[in-house]
């Protein structure tokens, strides 16, 4: 019987600005054995997220980058295959850390079991996972919303802004939603029944804004960056409150953009609306992850928070998938399944 392999898609090459498939590498290894206390997982479905562009280095993120022939970081959703570890039996569902490859070991502490009885099982990878997180952190804890005021959402149409919308409508906030493309704005307006949507991309953009806002903006959430904010900030009302969630826009940027320099205009904004602007990051904050999963599973199963998959088949189109979060052509959560 021929030796059963391992693929993985290991970082190459550092990213100079946007990735390509060149700088990720496919390869083959052994399968691992579990020891004495660890599992084997076979991982059945990859995230594909944003922050990935941020583990390959030379971009605009501070996080340490991934070394150079590791395989290319993110959670995935597996199968247990051989456990010698008591909390964990063959046939477990689990969420995993252990990136792109068909197979990895695991002592079980990075294990999340996962009940297909509650939530669809790709729901670990999306509303109920790493995307849904960062939107109900940062909805949740970085500031005290008030209802009734206006909450911009930029990326609302993605695995985050979408979740972010949604919590802002059940915290009683008017939600404007902020996309690129009438098919998106759509979306948000029938779908997710924001009260406005904004299409970055239309000519008309500054006017949409102005229609959109006539009362100004109260809250902010931040996914994108880049051409949209200076636009948006003239809006903040005094005591506005924003949340940097993240800025898509420049995640392969190392210096600062050609153009008009804002700063001065924003801290003038700061400085006379007494505008209230905080960060953040999961992995300093996942220790409220139980918290949050006790709200939102709820939540998603009942159909109060939507959400949009887009599943992509084959191990192999990982790479070229992750390329397309930064070229605006996807929407909501986008997974790979490993369907070879």
């Amino acid at each position: 019987m021929p030796e059963m392999l391992n693929r993985q898609f290991i970082l190459a090459a550092r990213p100079q600005g946007p990735a390509r498939l060149s700088d990720f590498k496919q390869v083959e290894t052994p399968v691992p054995a579990p020891t004495d206390g660890q599992v084997l997982v076979r991982n059945t479905h990859f995230s594909i997220d944003p922050y990935q562009r941020n583990l390959m280095g030379n971009g605009s993120s501070e996080w340490p980058a991934i070394d150079i022939g590791d395989p290319m970081g993110g959670p995935t959703i597996g199968v247990v295959e051989d456990s010698r570890n008591a909390d964990f039996a063959v046939g477990d569902n689990v969420q995993t850390w252990s990136g792109w490859q068909d197979f990895a070991t695991s002592d079980g502490t990075d294990l999340r079991k996962l009940d297909a009885d509650e939530a669809p099982l790709s729901t670990a990878l999306g509303p109920l996972g790493l995307p849904g997180f960062t939107a109900w952190y940062g909805m949740t804890k970085v500031h005290a919303f008030k209802p009734g005021g206006t909450l911009v959402v930029t990326g609302a149409a993605g695995g985050v802004g979408s979740i972010a919308a949604q919590l802002g409508k059940l915290r009683g906030l008017r939600v404007v939603g902020v996309a690129g493309g009438a098919a998106k704005t759509a979306y948000l307006r029938d779908h997710l029944g924001l009260a406005e949507a904004i299409d970055y991309k239309a000519a008309d953009f500054k006017e949409q804004v102005e229609r959109a806002l006539p009362d100004g903006i109260d809250a902010f959430f931040e996914n994108v960056g880049g051409p949209i904010f200076p636009v948006l900030m003239e809006y903040f009302n005094k005591d506005a409150k924003m949340v940097v969630c993240g800025t898509i826009a420049d995640y392969s940027k190392t210096e600062l953009p050609d153009g008009p320099n804002y700063l001065p205009r924003l801290i003038t904004l700061i400085h006379y609306r007494f505008v209230d602007i905080k960060a953040f990051a999961t992995p300093y904050v996942i220790d409220t992850f139980p918290e949050f999963l006790s709200e939102l599973t709820p939540l998603v199963a009942s159909g109060k928070i939507r959400y949009r998959e887009e599943f992509v088949d084959g191990f192999a189109r990982l790479p070229e998938t992750l390329l397309t979060l930064f070229d605006g052509s996807h929407s909501g959560k986008k997974l790979i399944v490993r369907a070879d």
